[in-house]
């Protein structure tokens, strides 16, 4: 019985991750492409062995599996239907998440240590704090499969409102429905730090403030000294810049 129901827990595991034919049992010969999805998995680490074990049909090799993994994701059904990526998109996203994060979470220290490899020429820790943040939706301080395809879903698949509030959601740091000038601010040092001070053209140190000043300014239309929900969204849709870069990934996949 023991053993039938470890059968069945690895049978699951497989099964989202497309590791195996489901019609003969055999493990799948179809080579999943790298996409810009797969890419932005590098950026998510976590506690794991120096190597993810791979799928095999050995005992040994499938209990070291079911027992990296101390988080299960939800079922391929349920996360198909509360994201916007197919079946196939899911299990792609799972084998890249898997195996970077074999125990099946991110904890903030290993996602800012994995980020600052992307930014070796600044300081990337505060941005990837607040990002670590927006993905966190439970606030346990750790990110699931589920945390990442859910926020994934929003930037890739979502409207512009969608992506619109969940750009308001990081810049919102206390999370009381508006954002302060201290706030943005702080996003904005934090983007600067991690691009770094030798970029070209270079910054000059008072720049972020600078761009907060503009920035705010166009926002709070009412003056009151925050930028409400509304106000973010309605100037960034009169922006043409954010615009664009909102439809960057609309065909990534």
């Amino acid at each position: 019985m023991k053993a039938k129901n470890r059968d069945q827990r690895l049978s699951d595991s497989r099964e989202l991750d497309g590791s195996y034919d489901q019609l003969t049992g055999n493990p799948s010969t179809s080579q999943s492409k790298k996409t810009l999805k797969q890419r932005f998995l590098k950026l998510l680490p976590c506690c794991k062995p120096s190597a993810a074990p791979s799928i095999s049909q050995s005992n040994v090799e499938d209990d070291f599996e079911l027992s990296t993994v101390c988080h299960r994701p939800e079922s391929m059904d349920k996360l198909q239907e509360q994201t916007k990526f197919t079946k196939k998109e899911l299990q792609v996203l799972y084998r890249g998440f898997k195996n970077e994060c074999p125990s099946g979470v991110v904890n903030e220290e290993n996602f800012k240590t994995i980020y600052s490899q992307f930014f070796p020429q600044g300081d990337s820790s505060m941005y990837a704090h607040f990002l670590f943040e927006a993905f966190d939706t439970n606030k346990n301080g750790s990110v699931s499969f589920e945390d990442f395809v859910f926020g994934l879903s929003i930037i890739l698949r979502g409207t512009i409102n969608d992506r619109l509030n969940w750009a308001f959601n990081l810049y919102d740091l206390n999370k009381d429905g508006c954002i302060t000038k201290e706030e943005m601010f702080d996003i904005m040092k934090s983007i600067y730090d991690m691009m770094g001070k030798y970029t070209y053209p270079s910054m000059q140190d008072d720049a972020p403030r600078e761009h907060v000043e503009s920035f705010f300014q166009k926002m709070d239309r009412n003056k009151d000294g925050v930028v409400t929900i509304e106000e973010f969204i309605e100037s960034c849709k009169k922006d043409e810049n954010i615009m664009q870069s909102m439809q960057l990934f609309d065909n990534v996949i």
